[in-house]
C-alpha cells in the first residue's frame, strides 16, 4: 500500500493483472546454467561433459530431466553426442559454416514449398552481395586478394562444368570473407548456395561461363584497386546478368500444375 498526499492509502496494484510467474522448468534451468558455462569459456570447446548420472547428481535433478537439458543444448548446437565406449557429450560452438548450412536447409525448404519467391531471393542477394563487394574493396588484405585471384581460372572453358561452379562458389565466398562482416557472410552464403544449386541443374553454354569469369575479373580488379563504388556496381551488374539464367532454372524446377496456375 502507498500513502496519498492527504495521508490516505491506495492500492498500487489496482487495475493491474498480477500474479507469481511460473518458474522455468528444471531442465531449462539446467540447460541455461550449462550454456552460460560454455559460452563464457568456463567449459572449453571440445571438452567432454560428465555422464548423465554425474551431471544429474551435480545439478540435483533426475537423470531424465538432465537428459532433456542435454537435448536442448544439442538442438542449439552447443554439444554433440557420440555413442560407443569413447562416446559422450562434447562441448562445441556454432561456426559460420555450420550456421550457414542450417539456414540453407531451412530456407531451401521454404523455397521448395514456394513460400519464398525467386524475386525475393534475387533482391536479398543483391542487397547483401553488392554491399559485401563494397566492404571487400574497403577492407581487403593482400591475402584476400591472393585468394580472390586464385578463384578466377585463366582458362575457364578448359574446365569441366562442375569445376567451373566450384570456382564460382569460391569467388563469392572469398568476396564475402573479405568484407569482414561475419553476419553478412552468414546471411548471404545460404542464398548463394540455393541459387547456385538450381542453376547447376540447368544447361548453360560455354559463353555463359566465359562471361561469368570476365565479371569476376572486373569485380576482383575493383576490389584490388580499393574502389568501393566500382566494386559494388560491378557486383550489381554481375547479379543482374545472372537473373535470366536463374529465372529459366527456377521455372524449369516448377511442376506443370504450378506453371499452369501462374
Amino acid at each position: 500500500m502507498c500513502a496519498t498526499p492527504h495521508g490516505g492509502n491506495v492500492n498500487a496494484l489496482a487495475g493491474l493483472t498480477v500474479g507469481v510467474r511460473p518458474v522455468r522448468k528444471a531442465y531449462e534451468q539446467a540447460a541455461d546454467q550449462l550454456r552460460e558455462l560454455i559460452v563464457t569459456g568456463q567449459i572449453s570447446t571440445g571438452s567432454r561433459l560428465p555422464n548423465e548420472l554425474v551431471l544429474a547428481r551435480d545439478f540435483g535433478i533426475s537423470r531424465t530431466t538432465m537428459r532433456e537439458a542435454l537435448r536442448l543444448l544439442a538442438a542449439q548446437n552447443l554439444i554433440r553426442t557420440e555413442k560407443g565406449p569413447t562416446g559422450g557429450s562434447f562441448v562445441t560452438l556454432p561456426t559460420v559454416d555450420h550456421i550457414s548450412e542450417f539456414l540453407q536447409a531451412s530456407i531451401g525448404l521454404l523455397a521448395e514449398t514456394r513460400n519464398v519467391s525467386l524475386e525475393e531471393f534475387l533482391e536479398a542477394r543483391e542487397l547483401l552481395e553488392s554491399r559485401a563487394a563494397r566492404l571487400a574493396a574497403e577492407h581487403r588484405t593482400e591475402d584476400d586478394l591472393v585468394r580472390l585471384r586464385a578463384t578466377i581460372p585463366e582458362t575457364p572453358l578448359e574446365l569441366a562444368i562442375d569445376e567451373q561452379f566450384v570456382h564460382n562458389r569460391d569467388f563469392h565466398a572469398v568476396v564475402l570473407e573479405s568484407a569482414g562482416n561475419t553476419l553478412l557472410r552468414i546471411a548471404a552464403l545460404p542464398l548463394f548456395s540455393i541459387l547456385q544449386t538450381n542453376l547447376a541443374r540447368s544447361v548453360l553454354g560455354q559463353d555463359f561461363h566465359a562471361s561469368i569469369n570476365d565479371h569476376h575479373q572486373r569485380i576482383a580488379d575493383a576490389v584490388a584497386a580499393g574502389d568501393a563504388d566500382l566494386a559494388e556496381r560491378e557486383m550489381r551488374d554481375h547479379l543482374a546478368y545472372l537473373t535470366p539464367a536463374y529465372e529459366r532454372a527456377w521455372t524449369h524446377a516448377r511442376t506443370p500444375d504450378e506453371l499452369a496456375a501462374r
